[in-house]
């Protein structure tokens, strides 16, 4: 599979990126290919301003579009997910999301932001196409405890929900591209080129 994570987090040692990264390591060999994007290393002014032209921008945006499987990682603030993500998230294509599993991964203060997931993000996700968004993963701060140079220590209850998730978000099978036929073709199927990406 071919995973994008996006961490919507503006700091890089949060409970959020770290989870992230996390879950990305949790995957282990199933992931053939990985990138990340971190939206708070993309240009500031190219996010506020909406410039999808931006060089770095357009990487990001295309690594999307090749994703088999997408992570998006954010904090709560406030009952909402990040104002950077929500940069970001403006700036995509109305399909970037299509036929792409979504695992939606938040970190919040207490159990009471859990629900900013379903109210507050899930519905642009599926403004951007995605119809599979497996089971979203949130995490409290007791749950993400401060451990020295390792950054966080994840409760035995968090990392179950979040392989569980995982399982979910790797072994989608892809949708199954058929073409479409125009009025008066003939019914023979059609040989298709397939490309392999590594």
């Amino acid at each position: 599979m071919h995973l994008v994570s996006i961490s919507g987090s503006p700091s890089r040692l949060s409970r959020s990126s770290w989870l992230l990264q996390h879950a990305v390591g949790r995957a282990g060999a199933r992931v053939e290919h990985h990138d990340a994007i971190a939206v708070r290393e993309l240009p500031a002014q190219a996010l506020i301003s909406g410039n999808v032209a931006d060089a770095q921008i357009v990487r990001a945006h295309r690594a999307l579009a090749l994703a088999q499987g997408v992570l998006i990682a954010t904090p709560i603030y406030k009952a909402a997910y990040s104002g950077l993500l929500k940069l970001f998230l403006d700036g995509l294509p109305p399909d970037a999301l299509r036929d792409k599993p979504v695992l939606a991964i938040a970190t919040g203060g207490s159990p009471g932001h859990l629900l900013a997931i379903d109210y507050a993000l899930k519905p642009v996700l599926s403004a951007l196409g995605a119809r599979t968004i497996v089971d979203a993963v949130y995490a409290t701060d007791s749950q993400l405890r401060p451990d020295g140079d390792k950054g966080f220590s994840a409760d035995g209850a968090l990392l179950e929900r979040l392989d569980q998730s995982l399982e979910l978000l790797l072994h989608r099978p892809a949708p199954l591209a058929l073409p479409r036929r125009r009025a008066g073709a003939s019914t023979q199927p059609a040989e298709v080129a397939v490309r392999a990406h590594c």
